[in-house]
């Protein structure tokens, strides 16, 4: 699912961490204590990872929880779950984010092991759903922010009708928990990406009558 969080990746903490597997009932005891920032600012829970989808059943179970407490719930997805799961959780939500790695279907096999064909499904159903949607491309240097690519992403996005995207600068935050993990860093070296340094992928996209949103 391409997380930039290795320790989730085997489903281990990070060395002198602990985890700790909760129950929906002792999750929600501690989410709602922060209700009243919920409140104040407008806000609510968001489920990402990892991939909070591989767990459709306590993502559900979850939701319907914080909605019984009155709390807005969102999920980050990258959307490669059977297209029937996806539709459950989909409805559930009050929102959500889905990646896009590629516009190119060979480009993304390379960069994340699996096609894209499952998440544009995903993706243009959702767009169609009464579920606000925001799509968000993760700009990697090298991997997919040639004019080239620009262009291609335009070209899918307006396919699929997607009118809200967020664009996420590359950046080396997860570069320490590789090393404390003794895992290989793909990046090491490539520098941080700036908002600026992603103007012109927003430009392109904007000409393509979709707003573009740098950062999330």
């Amino acid at each position: 699912m391409w997380c930039s969080n290795p320790e989730s990746q085997p489903l281990t903490p990070l060395p002198g961490e602990q985890a700790k597997v909760y129950t929906v009932e002792e999750l929600v005891a501690e989410l709602i204590k922060d209700k009243p920032f919920y409140d104040e600012s407008g806000g609510g829970v968001t489920l990402t990872g990892g991939e909070a989808l591989l767990f459709p059943e306590f993502v559900l179970a979850l939701t319907r929880a914080l909605h019984a407490e009155g709390i807005h719930v969102a999920i980050e997805t990258a959307a490669c779950v059977p297209e029937d799961v996806f539709a459950r959780v989909l409805a559930c939500v009050d929102f959500a984010y889905i990646d896009l790695k590629h516009y190119d279907d060979t480009k993304h096999r390379e960069g994340t092991g699996v096609g894209y064909a499952l998440i544009l499904r995903n993706i243009a159903a959702a767009l169609k759903s009464e579920t606000p949607v925001v799509v968000r491309i993760p700009v990697i240097p090298g991997f997919n922010d040639s004019p080239a690519d620009m262009a291609g992403f335009a070209e899918a996005l307006a396919r699929l009708g997607a009118n809200e995207v967020q664009l996420l600068p590359f950046h080396t935050l997860g570069e320490s928990k590789y090393n404390r993990l003794n895992l290989p860093y793909a990046y090491e070296g490539i520098r941080a990406m700036r908002d600026a340094d992603v103007s012109a992928f927003a430009n392109v996209l904007e000409e393509a009558g979709i707003s573009v949103q740098i950062g999330g």
